[in-house]
């Protein structure tokens, strides 16, 4: 890996106040203990690096009036009485499915149609409310 400084844990720990300081005000840091190598950064910094991994879904209005919204690539359908609704529905079944992937992350992040779910799960995880997480779905026309 290309990192600027790594440091050592030891001294992160030493200085953990300070780490954290420096964490949220100078920005991410690179820590190493024995093996293990990991990346601190602030709830800002994460947004900003899991911006761009939004939801694509598709809308459809069905035969009884209803409309049906499907996130493409993910496992997530939702059916209601307006296309409002049914967008709040699949956000609501996202923070749902990000809370599971997140509870089970060793067998999501490694199951190979999981796996690259990894930054849009975290992109939900940073949103603050069901009204952030719906501004990461993008609706692309439906058929009938």
């Amino acid at each position: 890996m290309i990192m600027q400084a790594v440091l050592n844990a030891s001294d992160v720990r030493q200085h953990w106040s300070q780490f954290n300081d420096d964490v949220v005000r100078e920005g991410p840091r690179f820590v190493k203990r024995n093996r293990d190598e990991w990346a601190a950064l602030s709830s800002e910094h994460l947004k900003a690096a899991f911006a761009t991994f939004i939801f694509e879904a598709t809308i459809i209005q069905e035969d009884d009036g209803t409309c049906t919204a499907s996130l493409v690539d993910f496992d997530i359908v939702e059916n209601s009485d307006t296309e409002e609704e049914a967008l709040e529905l699949v956000a609501d079944e996202l923070i749902e499915y990000a809370n599971e992937y997140q509870d089970n992350f060793n067998l999501y992040f490694h199951s190979p149609n999981r796996h690259d779910q990894f930054p849009y799960i975290m992109n939900v995880l940073v949103q603050e409310n069901q009204e952030d997480v719906k501004g990461l779905i993008k609706c692309l026309a439906g058929e009938k």
